[in-house]
């Protein structure tokens, strides 16, 4: 996975792989879930191996690593990016926009941050 459209290099990224619609863009009580940080960074963030199926990944660029979507007024005050790079209306996307197969060959997703405020 990449990063595109950072607006710094504070803080840090967080990271949630679901491949269960129920629990996406929040994957945190997911109990088959990918959920970490990792350092503001340039070049790929691996995934690590993934069973087959489908899957989506939501991003947060926590700048001021609190550990959590910072939002005022429900909007999001740092950047947010989804797999597949759906179009972003009034809230995330739903799991079918933003979900990719794997199938046991190597993907790459490449996510484009967006800023809101």
């Amino acid at each position: 996975m990449t990063l595109d459209g950072l607006r710094s290099a504070k803080g840090q990224i967080l990271v949630c792989v679901t491949r269960t619609a129920a629990f996406f863009p929040d994957c945190t009580k997911d109990p088959e879930k990918r959920h970490f940080a990792v350092p503001v960074k340039n070049g790929p963030i691996p995934l690590g191996a993934l069973a087959p199926g489908d899957y989506a990944i939501a991003i947060i660029h926590d700048e001021n690593g609190n550990g959590k979507l910072d939002t005022f007024a429900g909007i999001p005050r740092e950047g947010v990016g989804f797999s597949r790079n759906p179009v972003l209306r009034f809230g995330a996307p739903s799991f079918k926009s933003a979900s990719f197969p794997v199938v046991g060959a190597p993907v790459e997703q490449a996510i484009t941050l967006k800023y809101f405020l």
